[in-house]
């Protein structure tokens, strides 16, 4: 397993750069408020600028940069007001691709479980968020419409640099992840209101933490 989970996988250079920035991004290497200097990570990385700078305006396209005419790229910093305005969407967005996808097969069932286990099992918050997401992918596999599971990704990405700063600032202790369980049970039942359900209190749970600490990162 990866350390970033590849979303949207395309086998170009701009895309392997921009999980590489987004991996920099999250780790803290890339700080919030910090402007990137074009010629020493293209040296850093070894690309030339070109690829690099496809992979940058990616990730303005993502939220996690700001391009600034005739100043270039920035770190988005954290902040309070992008994150309420995130973490409601996809409370709406993946119960309504659990609806669509439908009752998984046994198959599947399977895999989610295995992924549950691993979630689990994880030795760190990165590892574990990696497989929370590959795990909530899995779970809509299914789904017909790719424009849904598309925005999905894009607020996994947005979404992910707030969860790994507050995991990777607070140490929060793993913990079995129940709700995961009793979406499964439901889907056993052929009961997917149910799921769907469980599936958006799960991805509302960690919501006012999040405020709490982004609130003291503010106060400084």
């Amino acid at each position: 397993m990866t350390s970033l989970l590849r979303l949207d996988p395309r086998p170009n250079i701009s895309s392997e750069l921009a999980y590489r920035l987004r991996d920099m991004i999250f780790d803290g290497d890339l700080p919030g408020g910090s402007r990137i200097n074009e010629v020493r990570l293209a040296a850093e990385l070894g690309v030339s600028r070109t690829p690099l700078r496809e992979a940058l305006a990616t990730l303005v396209a993502e939220g996690a940069l700001d391009s600034i005419p005739r100043r270039g790229f920035f770190v988005r910093p954290l902040t309070r007001q992008e994150f309420e305005d995130i973490y409601p969407i996809r409370p709406l967005l993946d119960p309504e691709a659990l609806r669509l996808s439908g009752i998984p097969d046994a198959e599947r069932l399977r895999k989610l479980e295995e992924l549950n286990k691993k979630i689990r099992a994880a030795k760190n918050h990165k590892q574990r968020m990696t497989l929370d997401d590959a795990w909530h992918l899995e779970l809509i596999a299914d789904c017909p419409n790719q424009v849904l599971v598309d925005l999905i990704k894009l607020f996994m990405r947005r979404f992910r640099r707030y969860g790994l700063a507050f995991l990777r600032d607070r140490e929060v202790l793993k913990t079995v992840n129940i709700e995961h369980q009793e979406i499964l049970k439901a889907l056993r039942r052929d009961d997917i209101a149910g799921a769907c359900e469980w599936l958006r209190k799960n991805l509302s749970s960690n919501k006012q933490p999040i405020l709490e600490w982004l609130e003291t990162r503010e106060r400084g």
